[in-house]
């Protein structure tokens, strides 16, 4: 064997006409006889935030949210039993809040309130005026360190329609736009979300040249890949077996993630609905369109595009149906169950099969390779949202998972339950987190400190 210095830079691209290719840690990016190829990799960590909108079924007589037990003798509650095979990679927060989504003499408005809070425990301005306000966000404070050595500072996405309207009223007086976002770069400047799965692939690895080419690729069902083919060939001849095997694989995924967008594409232009103001890229269905989501999300980070990634299931207040389980009625309606049976029990299914579809991204993260890892290893995902009582808009006893390795500094198999009384900020557990990522804060909205016991795990 012969040995050499040499290694391929940690981000490698392939390049075609508009294209560009970014390729994951491969172990010819690791120089021989370095420490780093005698060693484990310092890992990067990612980030990633996943907010379900409508609260979950949580009441004080029939609670389907919160498990039974503390730390590590706990037993998962029926709608997170699908977390079950991940166990040992995550923390279950409970009784954590978000004071500055309560009223407070401002009336009704507590869905965009909840979503507006969530990663910032800032109070909204009440307004649907321009001059909306509140805080930057943890998303944002990760990105701004992260995307210095990124292609793309952070992703925000939505399985929902975009709502086209950028001000105005939708709920108690306060502007659309608090519902529309998690992420805000700062007080006053919040990102839009993105919905399109091709538009997301097309920020990542190209976009294939001009407007006409980019339709010219699409008709004739030409892949990205199609594009980079040349430097792809050459790159192949230099890489050892191992490498050559985690290309490949990495490819396939690339194709399969295309053929989706595309099979979507073709459903939609023929399908026979009326004229909508639709992205031709959305599946019909809302967990083929998560799951695309997800993957792109998985390909951004095994890539090294970003590191960090806010995703919403969908707006606060969506009326969605989920006919694919079998549930007719809009899921803001079941939230407001009036702790009746059968709407509590459909509103629960709702909460399941998101957990379920979660799994589904945890399952993704586990099975791609990470230097000495795995991403899941390397991450930390919070997902959970801004009402924990949705039937009652209640902004306390959050629901709340963290999970993944975060690159050693996270200790999973846990549930840690804080008393509700104390109303202990969720923002304490966003300032953790981003000290356990490397991002050193001194406070977040309105963050008392760090969240103990878990920023000793």
């Amino acid at each position: 064997m012969i040995i050499t210095k040499r290694a391929l830079p940690r981000r490698t691209f392939m390049r075609g006409v508009g294209a560009m290719l970014a390729l994951p840690l491969l172990d010819a990016m690791v120089p021989a006889l370095s420490a780093l190829a005698k060693t484990a990799a310092n890992p990067i960590c990612r980030l990633g935030f996943l907010y379900i909108p409508n609260g979950v079924a949580m009441n004080d007589t029939v609670n389907r949210w919160r498990p039974t037990g503390h730390d590590t003798t706990f037993e998962f509650s029926p709608i997170l039993t699908p977390l079950a095979p991940f166990r040992d990679q995550l923390v279950v927060v409970s009784g954590l809040c978000q004071q500055q989504a309560e009223a407070k003499g401002d009336g009704n408005g507590d869905h965009p309130r909840a979503s507006a809070t969530w990663l910032n425990g800032a109070r909204p301005k009440k307004t649907e005026a321009a001059d909306i306000r509140t805080g930057t966000t943890a998303d944002q404070i990760a990105a701004a360190q992260f995307g210095k050595e990124t292609a793309l500072p952070s992703l925000e996405l939505v399985a929902s329609e975009i709502d086209a309207v950028s001000g105005g009223s939708c709920s108690g007086g306060y502007s659309c736009v608090y519902l529309n976002t998690l992420s805000w770069s700062s007080p006053t400047t919040p990102l839009p979300m993105q919905n399109d799965p091709r538009i997301v692939f097309e920020r990542l690895f190209g976009d294939g040249g001009t407007a006409e080419q980019r339709v010219d690729r699409i008709r004739e069902n030409r892949s990205i890949l199609d594009w980079v083919t040349d430097d792809l060939a050459r790159l192949q001849r230099t890489l050892g077996p191992g490498d050559r095997t985690k290309v490949s694989e990495y490819l396939d995924t690339i194709r399969e993630v295309e053929r989706r967008i595309q099979k979507a594409e073709e459903h939609n232009d023929s399908a026979s609905m009326p004229i909508l103001e639709r992205p031709s890229g959305i599946p019909a269905r809302f967990d083929e369109h998560l799951k695309l989501l997800f993957d792109l999300q998985v390909l951004a980070y095994q890539t090294d595009l970003t590191r960090v990634s806010t995703l919403m299931y969908g707006r606060e207040l969506g009326g969605r149906t989920h006919p694919e389980i079998g549930i007719s009625e809009p899921f803001h309606g079941l939230s407001h169950h009036g702790d009746k049976p059968e709407p509590l029990e459909k509103f629960a299914k709702v909460n399941t099969y998101h957990v379920q579809l979660f799994a589904y991204l945890l399952d993704k993260l586990r099975a791609t390779p990470d230097g000495d890892g795995n991403l899941l290893d390397h991450m930390m995902l919070l997902y959970g949202g801004g009402l924990g009582n949705g039937n009652e808009h209640r902004h306390t006893d959050l629901p709340l998972v963290l999970a993944g390795g975060g690159t050693g500094r996270l200790k999973g198999g846990r549930h840690l339950a804080y008393p509700v009384k104390d109303a202990t900020p969720m923002t304490n557990l966003l300032v953790t987190m981003l000290d356990k990522a490397g991002v050193t804060v001194d406070r977040l909205g309105d963050s008392t400190g760090p969240l103990e016991p878990l920023a000793g795990l």
